[in-house]
């Protein structure tokens, strides 16, 4: 119907557009000759012949022939043309009258007048009506035109006759003045520059017309012709295309219009200056053919208008069409899966629990289906409205109505029938608790009822009244008839829930029994007695405590359960409680927003649950989907060799993650959910267990690697397909990552709404101890990336820090030539600072991807904490610092990408050695205080260890809170002065001063044991001062009269004897003997460095250190 309606307004169409060629055919001569103004304007502008527009008496044309001189001179060609051209503007109407020829030679000779008649005569082209000649004006001229015409008037027979004028008042008698120009002595508007211009203006506007006409034939036979696309993407494509022709035609249309209602206006210029002048014949007609043309243009406009409309309309409904056919594809795959999935809804439940949750699980599959059932009913009412607007393809879009009507009812259909089943499950479970329910509970009263009060009348009465009393509830708990059980419930009976109705029935009808057996001798013990019945049986007086066998176990671990509850739920009502107090005592602002905060905060823990549970089922969704696939021999033979016996390695440990939130986390933080600024106590209580990430993610990249190689592996695509899930298996194993990393952001949320509230400082410490495990985790990363250290790390403490730095070496021992060398290359380094060690390690490249592409450390050397020493400022640099060993020994400049990172490791290594100190001095102290009575007096007053010692301890109890007081654990001679700000110790008694740059820590407290000494050239033994000492390094070779040494020993120096030797006591083995002086002072000069942080501690590499 549209398709022939389009045809109709093309043939219309083409029917105005033959019309319009018609008209513009005449307008342009194409009859007689295709000749136009603008093709012959510069023979036309030699004005030697005009069209005045004047008419005779009978309205005939009138061509004027001005007095012209050159007029011989113009060619033929130039001249036919002219007449041509001249002779064919006129109406077919008028031309057929005959034109009349008025030929001035007035200034010329009778010659040029013959010459002139004869040549217009044999060229013009018209017919001619009379030839009008105004003789020359000259006496002589005149007498030989007489004459002459006399004698040749046979030359001059005509068709026309041809009328010799003398004068202008002559001309007047044949024609009109007002039909004559100005230089005829007429009163004829006329300007043949004007004339000219109008002549090619219309003549312009005749062919724009003419071109537009075409322009749209061919743009109408283009849309006639265009078949309709297939797809949305063409369709819109091709009406997109049409729609900017269609505009640009228009446009071009406009243009037309707007140059024809120009061109008429310039005509009709003469009438709006002067409205007592009129138009002249040749502007008439002028005007008539613009006008001719304009309505023509108008009316092509307007069926073209039409045209496009309908075109419009139907391109647009096409490309509704194909809209709907793409989204009824869409849809109707959506509900064929939806119906799919219902199908999968076989299982009724096999306990009540199991009921509740199938019956959510339908009613989430229903909210989550709703969005593709009620878009197919949008889409089936799209359809309608379709129809309804007359769409041309209503037998293609009424049966897909009907289809997406009929699925989305089915699906309605069978959502309900499937939760009318599950309805009746568990109304039947329902029915079948309350009625194992009820059995308890009689058989607990049946346990309950004390023996004793039984015997007598009265206690059986009562027993009896208890039972029946009892019994009366069955009617609304117990099941009645088994028969009807079987009726109602039918659809749902499977076998397994037909064995467990019969075992409840069966339980009831044997607790119904005992009660029947039970009242049957109450009611014998309730006639009368003659005499009491002694009861035989023991008192069961607990059992109307609990009718369990064991109850003091079920009772403790009740109220076990019931104190942990209550321990963990008291907070929560005392921070309610407080929180109500607190909000009725503050104004209204403060209350408002103090409700804001808690709105916002309850926002956060409904997130931080809603992503908890959904961790949980993701967990369990890829431990039951793919690990435990992994052992169902039915799915082995998908296996590649490479995944065989690779669980723990792909997984990790994810199910001891999954068993810690399902079984603990998520049911201890619902706990919190009305309070949930307490939350924070939550995450203190399970800090230890968040532990288990840390070797997850140590594990991490084994399973990338193993991931990369069988991610095609068919059993990934199975188990994936098998669980509906968008995501690969990769992305669920990045899952324990991202929530560990997910808590520390809602924790934050969460302490910026409760800053205020009872728990904030609960808040920041889980806060802090979440963000510590992060690093942690990205420390053990690192860790598990060394190659080649023997030993365990796990033996070096716990890593502190780790980052890399350009270090140089400066060693005392080693070539010079090597040692100047290191000075100026750095070699970059990454080390790893641990409790008890330092490493350094050298970074390798990083290859691969994922996880593989973190970098591994191939370990180099590693500096026991206790041997350590360092150097705080070097002189050049902010950003380096000195980490010296062994007295200097082995010195290693360590530069740091910025102070800042510089800084960090500074403070955390002082600390390291602090805390080293302060154990060293403590365990001296120790030591010192139970055997300080044992201690032989001195030879000198000054050296005493009695004196020295209560000194000390003295000394010690008033500065025991400082850990870097090194008084009280030497001899008053040997103390030393504290340190200055920013410098390190100074040692007053020793006899060299510390440079002024060497701004480092040190344990070794000993005023002899200074590196900065050595620096200075000072070797060989050094003078020992009395005091007590820590020998770290055995000396058991001593001789017979020598004393042994363990490293460990806490000895005192007492005095200084003959022949080097020095009497010392070991305060541990409670030992006195002599040692040489050379031997003390080389083990003081190998201890660690003056003016450092390193302890005293028993290693091989420190010797003899002040405690």
């Amino acid at each position: 119907m549209t398709l022939s309606l389009i045809s109709l307004l093309s043939q219309d169409i083409s029917g105005l557009w033959l019309l319009l060629k018609t008209s513009t055919d005449e307008i342009m001569h194409q009859d007689i000759t295709p000749l136009c103004a603008a093709d012959i304007q510069d023979q036309l502008k030699k004005r030697f012949a005009y069209l005045s527009g004047g008419r005779g008496q009978d309205g005939s044309p009138v061509i004027t022939f001005p007095d012209y001189p050159a007029f011989s001179d113009v060619p033929d060609k130039e001249f036919q043309n002219v007449m041509t051209y001249l002779t064919s503007i006129p109406s077919l109407q008028d031309a057929g009258i005959g034109f009349i020829l008025v030929i001035d030679r007035r200034q010329d000779k009778w010659t040029s007048v013959k010459a002139s008649v004869l040549r217009i005569a044999a060229s013009f082209p018209a017919n001619l009506q009379l030839v009008l000649v105004l003789r020359p004006t000259g006496f002589l001229q005149r007498t030989l035109s007489d004459l002459a015409f006399k004698f040749n008037r046979d030359d001059f027979k005509m068709k026309v006759p041809v009328i010799m004028l003398s004068s202008v008042p002559e001309l007047h008698g044949y024609i009109d003045k007002s039909q004559l120009t100005e230089d005829l002595g007429g009163t004829l508007d006329y300007c043949h520059t004007r004339w000219l211009c109008h002549r090619t203006a219309i003549e312009g506007f005749a062919l724009m017309v003419k071109q537009t006409a075409q322009m749209l034939q061919s743009f109408g036979t283009e849309l006639a012709e265009t078949e309709l696309p297939n797809d949305v993407q063409s369709t819109s494509s091709v009406l997109c295309a049409h729609t900017e022709k269609k505009v640009k035609a228009k446009e071009d249309m406009r243009l037309a219009l707007d140059e024809g209602q120009s061109i008429l206006e310039s005509i009709r210029e003469p009438l709006a200056k002067s409205p007592e002048q009129s138009l002249n014949q040749d502007q008439l007609d002028n005007q008539t053919t613009v006008q001719r043309l304009l309505a023509q243009l108008n009316e092509t406009e307007a069926a073209f208008d039409e045209f496009w409309a309908k075109h419009q309309q139907k391109l647009e409904q096409c490309l509704q069409l194909r809209h709907f056919e793409q989204d009824f594809r869409e849809v109707k795959a959506s509900l064929d899966a939806l119906a799919q999935k219902i199908a999968t809804f076989t299982d009724v439940g096999n306990s009540l629990a199991h009921a509740e949750h199938l019956l959510k699980d339908l009613t989430s599959f229903e909210e989550k289906s709703s969005a593709a059932v009620e878009r197919a009913r949008a889409l089936s009412l799209e359809g309608e409205q379709l129809i309804d607007n007359k769409h041309y393809a209503v037998d293609s879009i009424r049966p897909k109505c009907h289809e997406l009507q009929h699925l989305c009812d089915q699906f309605t259909a069978e959502v309900g029938q499937r939760r009318g089943l599950l309805n009746k499950s568990l109304e039947l479970h329902s029915l079948l608790e309350a009625s194992m329910k009820w059995c308890d509970e009689g058989i607990y009263l049946l346990a309950s009822q004390p023996v004793d009060k039984c015997q007598s009348q009265d206690g059986a009465e009562a027993a009896l009244q208890e039972i029946e009393k009892f019994l009366e509830t069955g009617a609304e708990n117990k099941i009645q008839e088994l028969n009807k059980i079987y009726q109602d419930y039918e659809p749902i009976l499977t076998q397994d829930l037909l064995e467990h109705v019969q075992k409840v029935f069966q339980k009831q009808e044997s607790m119904e029994e005992m009660f029947h057996r039970r009242q049957a001798s109450l009611k014998k013990l309730a006639a009368k007695q003659t005499r009491p019945v002694q009861p035989v049986a023991p008192r069961p007086e607990a059992l109307t405590k609990s009718p369990c066998p064991s109850p003091g176990v079920w009772r403790g671990s009740e109220n076990s359960s019931s104190e942990g509850s209550a321990l963990r739920r008291g907070p929560y009502r005392r921070a309610k409680s407080e929180m109500s107090e607190g909000r009725q005592g503050r104004s209204s602002s403060t209350g408002e927003e103090e409700e804001s905060l808690a709105i916002l905060r309850r926002h956060v823990m409904n997130e931080l649950l809603d992503t908890e549970r959904v961790y949980v089922e993701e967990l369990l969704c890829v431990l039951e989907g793919y690990a435990a696939e992994m052992d169902n021999p039915l799915m082995t033979h998908l296996l590649t060799a490479g995944l065989q016996n690779k669980k723990d390695v792909l997984f990790g440990n994810m199910e001891e993650i999954y068993h810690f939130h399902n079984r603990i986390f998520l049911r201890e933080l619902e706990n919190y959910i009305d309070c949930p600024e307490l939350v924070g106590r939550c995450f203190l209580e399970r800090m230890e267990e968040f532990q288990i990430y840390e070797k997850y993610c140590q594990n991490k990249p084994r399973s990338e690697s193993l991931w990369r190689q069988c991610s095609d592996c068919p059993f990934f695509q199975e188990c994936q397909k098998k669980l509906d899930h968008k995501l690969s298996l990769d992305s669920y194993l990045l899952k324990p990552v991202q929530r560990i990393t997910k808590y520390q952001l809602l924790l934050k949320e969460m302490l910026k709404y409760s800053k205020n509230c009872e728990g904030a400082e609960d808040l920041q410490e889980a806060l802090s101890s979440i963000l510590g495990i992060l690093k942690a985790v990205n420390d053990s990363m690192h860790l598990i990336a060394i190659t080649g250290y023997d030993g365990n790390l796990s033996d070096l403490g716990k890593l502190l820090m780790q980052g890399s730095f350009s270090v140089w070496t400066d060693h005392k021992k080693g070539h010079t030539k090597v040692k100047d060398l290191a000075r100026f290359k750095p070699m970059q380094r990454h080390l790893f600072l641990h409790e008890k060690a330092v490493l350094f390690c050298k970074k390798r490249e990083e290859n691969g991807e994922g996880y593989e592409k973190a970098p591994s450390y191939s370990y180099k050397q590693s500096l026991n904490m206790t041997a350590v020493g360092i150097t705080e400022n070097v002189k050049g640099d902010a950003k380096k610092f000195e980490i010296w060993y062994n007295a200097r020994e082995e010195v290693y400049i360590i530069q740091a990408p910025t102070p800042e990172i510089k800084a960090a490791w500074v403070n955390e290594i002082r600390k390291v050695l602090t805390s080293q100190l302060q154990a060293c001095r403590e365990a001296s102290q120790h030591r010192a205080l139970e055997q300080s009575q044992s201690l032989p007096l001195p030879a000198s007053s000054n050296t005493s260890p009695s004196k020295g010692n209560t000194r000390n301890i003295k000394k010690l109890e008033e500065r025991k809170t400082d850990p870097l007081s090194l008084e009280g654990y030497v001899s008053s001679t040997t103390l030393p002065k504290p340190p200055e700000k920013g410098k390190g110790w100074s040692k007053t008694s020793h006899p060299l001063e510390a440079p002024e740059d060497n701004d480092g820590w040190s344990s070794a407290e000993e005023p002899i044991n200074s590196s900065d000494a050595e620096e200075e050239g000072g070797v060989g033994p050094r003078k020992l001062a009395p005091g007590k000492y820590t020998i770290v390094v055995d000396d058991e070779k001593g001789g017979p009269n020598t004393l042994a040494v363990r490293s460990g020993d806490m000895v005192e120096v007492v005095q200084e004897g003959d022949e080097g030797l020095w009497y010392v006591r070991n305060l541990t083995s409670s030992k006195e003997g002599w040692v040489p002086a050379s031997s003390l002072s080389m083990l003081l000069s190998k201890s660690s460095s003056a003016q450092c942080l390193s302890s005293s501690g028993k290693t091989p590499r420190s010797t003899l250190t002040v405690p």
